[in-house]
């Protein structure tokens, strides 16, 4: 199936920011969506506004370090609209620090959300993937996958890890299954809103001056998913115009 129009899509990490823009233009474009977060108030919501313009909506509590909730959610897709097109592994979490602060509750929780929660979305879809004989999977990492930045060193190494997956899911993968990572820049979201250390969140209000919408990273994923299927796009990085890094 070729187009957006008429595919099964999950998405999680879809409350706010990047999962909700993604949401919201896939359904405007044809797509039967399953939303799933852990807050949801926002989940029921964005649903209640789609719902609203007419659009194909399902949505499920989501946490994705549980295996167990991304195989229901999965199901949930299955068993709502009959099978399961493409997964948005977009959930993540950025709380950021220096090193030397020995946040590590914090460098656990991004290791769980960002780099488990990106497992268990292959693993709760890969094989319905492969019994279908096509699917898609998109990876939401970072520019950060690319470079590390002071404050930055364990959020960066999840998406380095977030990227290294991709690349080796598409190679194992074969078939139509597709893998596509998308690597935001400076981004308009709440990421930053998770900043403990004092410093980093003073210098990330002036970092994230320039951030571009969260619908500029939907129109990327959109873009991904949209190609025709002997068309696998690999990487997209997309940053605002005035960030050199």
């Amino acid at each position: 199936m070729s187009g957006i129009r008429g595919k099964v899509i999950v998405i999680t990490g879809a409350s706010s920011g990047i999962g909700e823009a993604t949401a919201r233009l896939l359904v405007e474009q044809g797509a039967q969506v399953v939303i799933g977060a852990r807050r949801l108030e926002r989940l029921e919501a964005l649903a209640s506004d789609i719902r609203a313009a007419e659009g194909s909506v399902e949505l499920q509590p989501l946490d994705v370090t549980e295996l167990d909730q991304m195989r229901a959610i999965v199901r949930l897709a299955q068993d709502r609209f009959g099978r399961l097109d493409v997964i948005v592994n977009n959930a993540g979490v950025m709380p950021l620090s220096p090193l030397e602060a020995l946040k590590v509750d914090e460098w656990n929780r991004m290791i769980d959300v960002n780099i488990r929660g990106v497992l268990h979305g292959i693993a709760a879809g890969l094989p319905v993937m492969k019994e279908q004989g096509v699917g898609h999977f998109v990876n939401i990492a970072s520019v950060g996958a690319y470079s590390v930045t002071p404050t930055a060193a364990v959020y960066c190494a999840t998406k380095y890890a977030v990227r290294a997956i991709t690349d080796g899911l598409r190679q194992e993968a074969g078939g139509g299954i597709r893998a596509t990572l998308v690597s935001p820049g400076v981004t308009e979201s709440e990421l930053a809103k998770s900043i403990t250390d004092d410093g980093t969140r003073e210098f990330m209000k002036e970092y994230r001056r320039n951030a571009i919408p969260a619908s500029a990273i939907a129109r990327a994923i959109a873009y991904a998913i949209e190609q025709p299927a002997d068309v696998d796009v690999n990487e997209l990085v997309v940053r605002p115009t005035s960030q050199v890094s």
